[in-house]
């Protein structure tokens, strides 16, 4: 009795584990720090991640719909693009301004580049830079509402990280409790490092994420920090680091940014190698640039050497590269 084979092309071992259920899993590690940011600036931060999702969505379907392309909006991807664009958004910004993000972030960045998969740099930081470098005033405008339960310069808007720009090493200059708990200014989404820990140890957990590249990131930024205060001559300064590691888009950025599929090395060395030069680029960037900040900037830059880093570190193929032996 013959048995008739079937011989269809690899991969012909399948994961379970979906495009769009990693999407829907990394937004759901997104919910406590959406919903803290909702709870900490109120309504409009609220307005702002929906206005910022809805847009995205519409933008993707909009491009596919017009481009006669099949429609993608099933797989998620536009809802976390969304969603991480919303969380980098000053509480109070306009609604009209995450829109703009939105159509650059996914039209520009995104399906321009070939859709989910072909981007050479992560959609949602892609378009905050646009808006930074488009609307600057707004963008680090975090005044908020007489609601706000902040304790850091509440009247003029400044961050923690710009605190400690502008005061040092003065001592208190930044509430390292309120920092890791969240009640302080900043983007709707960085605030709370417990919240975003939270989602990262989800993500860590359902095995969506490797370990790596924040690590290495956090590591080599603090490692970084820590050298700058004792070769300066000021000395460790607890309160300092804590405001450097916890302040701003540190943690937001390495956890749930720095390790998109798409945009991240595959490589097990290469997610290390990666993970360092984001430590290290933040660091400059924020000590020594005009700018408090620096993480957005340093995963795009990031972003470009992934090419070079994967070249530089994939593995080789059984028996190329010895020395081949003369007869």
């Amino acid at each position: 009795m013959e048995h008739t084979l079937h011989v269809s092309s690899n991969p012909h071992v399948r994961d379970g584990m979906t495009t769009s259920r990693i999407m829907q899993l990394v937004a759901a590690a997104l919910l406590p720090a959406s919903l803290f940011g909702i709870w900490n600036f109120g309504l409009h931060a609220l307005g702002v991640l929906l206005v910022s999702v809805i847009s995205s969505v519409a933008f993707e379907w909009l491009y596919d719909h017009f481009m006669h392309k099949k429609n993608t909006i099933g797989d998620f991807s536009a809802v976390v693009t969304g969603l991480l664009l919303g969380l980098n958004m000053p509480p109070m910004i306009p609604l009209w301004i995450p829109v703009a993000g939105s159509a650059f972030a996914i039209i520009v960045v995104k399906q321009l580049f070939g859709g989910l998969g072909q981007n050479i740099m992560n959609p949602a930081l892609a378009g905050r830079c646009f808006l930074m470098i488009s609307f600057t005033g707004r963008m680090t405008d975090f005044a908020v509402s007489d609601s706000f339960k902040g304790v850091v310069d509440a009247v003029t808007g400044a961050t923690p990280l710009a605190a400690l720009k502008d005061h040092g090493f003065t001592a208190g200059s930044v509430p390292t409790v309120n920092l890791f708990l969240g009640n302080i200014q900043g983007t709707i989404g960085e605030t709370s490092a417990l919240a975003i820990l939270i989602g990262a140890a989800f993500l860590l957990i359902m095995k969506i994420i490797d370990f790596r590249i924040p690590v290495f990131y956090i590591g080599s930024f603090g490692i970084f920090v820590v050298l700058y205060m004792l070769l300066s001559g000021m000395g460790f300064d607890g309160n300092y680091f804590l405001g450097q590691l916890f302040g701003g888009g540190l943690m937001l950025g390495a956890w749930f940014m720095a390790t998109d599929y798409v945009t991240a090395p595959i490589t097990q060395t290469g997610k290390i190698i990666y993970g360092c030069i984001l430590g290290i680029l933040t660091a400059i960037l924020r000590l020594f640039g005009g700018s408090a900040e620096g993480v957005s900037y340093a995963i795009i830059f990031g972003n470009l050497l992934v090419p070079l880093i994967e070249r530089a570190t994939r593995p080789r193929a059984f028996g190329k590269g010895g020395r081949q032996h003369e007869k």
